[in-house]
């Protein structure tokens, strides 16, 4: 009897799970690029990093190449309560005696009492005049126009004169006149005060007054002031006066109590008046504070660039074992590789940084090695930013700052310490610089394995359709089969019969 045993194929045949282990093998290589990108990124990354850092560096070692850093003054008082002062560019050492007899002053006027600061005054036209104040042979007041300026007049109409309307519309004339209102027990009062300080800046006030009388007590002449025509209802409350001050037995006077031009690079503020036979003395010092800071700035930037690329270049065996593998071993470093672990171009920057922090140089006199302030690199290859040495140093800037921005033209290898530093960074970020050529080289490496991988994707997905293709043919090929296998196995089984 004859039969035909069934082949197991047809229609059933899982197309789905064949492709998709197929197509996992080709995703391996993908999968590897990726990985290896994924490793490119972490680096590039970390020389962004060590771009940063080495920028910061490259501005602190320069600051210490600039003379004015090292020209830098601080100003002292021996008494600030009485006379502030700073210093600033172009300063020089020295010690400056000041006695004060007057502060600068504005001329302040105020007002007879009104029941409010609402009430009535008057209307008519204020006039405002800045000048100066005298007498003349006779002892009568006289007043003399500031050169260049134009009498303001204020024009105070019907709903426009009450205290605080005409407060407002002094205020609002620019007339270099302050306007205000006081109110106490008594009652309120109109004051006004030179914007400026200063003999200048004193001021006359003429009314004309609606009711026809410019001098008397009502209305808005109430407002006057103007001694030199015996017109006066307001009261002068203070003078306006200049500052007066003897400076290392010099007079001086000045329309403010700033003086910024008395003597170059000082700021000198005039807080009260101090009597000649206890002079306030200004001194004028060598700024080591800012040394010392612009120092510190440099051995932390140099840190931190240090510290980067002793981190990023390092091999941690700390998981290695005596019994494990050549295997195993290298998969547990790769594993805890750091992202510049083997990176030539970082290993030589640092190499080069510390070559430079344990050079010598003969321009900074007593002082020839970062050891002699205290800096010594230590067994990690930072630098200390402070100590005893530093500030001993510190005393003699003559030779600090040579050490650190020193030029041999002779010798490039011996100029000073920042100077070297300065021009080591300069090179390695220039645009053909190690740190430069290598974060391009870096990204041309990402950029050819992205292009590998988008070839590859391509490449897959090709595939994909192709094993799709021939397997839907192969499926549709082993039904049709299936249904003659079950065909032949009908008749033969009909002949058998």
């Amino acid at each position: 009897m004859a039969t035909i045993s069934s082949l197991g194929l047809g229609s059933g045949l899982d197309v789905e799970s064949l492709i998709t282990k197929l197509m996992a093998v080709q995703q391996q290589p993908i999968t590897d690029i990726n990985t290896r990108t994924s490793g490119l990124k972490t680096k590039l990354s970390t020389y962004g990093t060590l771009q940063s850092n080495l920028s910061t560096l490259k501005d602190a070692a320069n600051k210490l190449t600039n003379p004015d850093t090292w020209a830098g003054a601080k100003a002292t008082s021996s008494d600030a309560t009485s006379v502030s002062v700073t210093a600033s560019s172009g300063a020089a050492i020295s010690s400056t005696s000041i006695s004060v007899s007057q502060l600068a002053a504005p001329q302040t006027l105020a007002s007879s009492t009104f029941s409010s600061a609402t009430s009535t005054v008057g209307q008519g036209t204020l006039t405002i005049e800045l000048g100066s104040w005298g007498t003349d042979g006779a002892g009568a007041s006289t007043f003399t126009s500031k050169a260049n300026t134009t009498p303001v007049t204020i024009t105070i109409g019907p709903g426009q004169d009450q205290l605080t309307q005409i407060r407002d519309q002094i205020n609002a004339a620019g007339a270099g006149v302050l306007a205000s209102i006081v109110t106490d027990a008594t009652g309120s009062r109109l004051t006004l005060t030179s914007r400026n300080s200063g003999e200048t800046n004193g001021f006359r006030v003429t009314v004309s007054d609606t009711d026809g009388a410019n001098g008397d007590a009502t209305g808005l002449s109430q407002l006057a002031y103007d001694p030199s025509a015996s017109a006066s209802q307001m009261t002068q409350t203070l003078p306006a006066a200049n500052a007066r001050a003897i400076l290392n037995g010099l007079p001086i006077s000045s329309e403010t109590n700033s003086l910024t031009s008395a003597i170059d690079g000082l700021n000198i503020t005039l807080l009260r008046t101090i009597p000649p036979t206890t002079p306030v003395v200004l001194s004028v010092t060598q700024d080591a504070d800012a040394i010392k800071k612009a120092i510190t700035d440099f051995t932390t930037a140099y840190n931190a660039v240090n510290q980067l690329l002793r981190n990023q270049t390092k091999v941690d065996t700390s998981a290695l074992t005596s019994n494990m593998t050549s295997d195993a071993i290298a998969a547990a470093q790769a594993a805890r590789a750091s992202s510049l672990q083997g990176d030539a171009t970082a290993i030589g920057l640092q190499n080069q940084l510390r070559g430079l922090a344990g050079g010598v140089t003969s321009l900074g006199g007593s002082l020839s090695r970062l050891a002699d302030i205290g800096l010594a690199p230590g067994t990690d290859g930072n630098l200390p930013t402070a100590g005893a040495k530093l500030d001993k140093a510190l005393t003699n800037l003559s030779d600090l700052k040579q050490f650190f921005m020193g030029v041999d033209k002779n010798d490039d290898s011996n100029n000073g310490f920042a100077v070297r530093i300065s021009t080591l960074v300069t090179k390695a970020l220039g645009v053909d610089g190690s740190v430069s050529t290598r974060q391009k080289g870096i990204q041309a490496n990402i950029d050819s394995n992205n292009k590998q991988v988008n070839d590859l994707n391509d490449r897959s997905a090709s595939m994909e359709k192709r094993l799709r293709a021939q397997y839907a043919a192969l499926d549709t090929k082993m039904s049709q089969l299936g249904s003659l296998s079950n065909y032949l196995n009908q008749q033969i089984t009909q002949m058998n019969k």
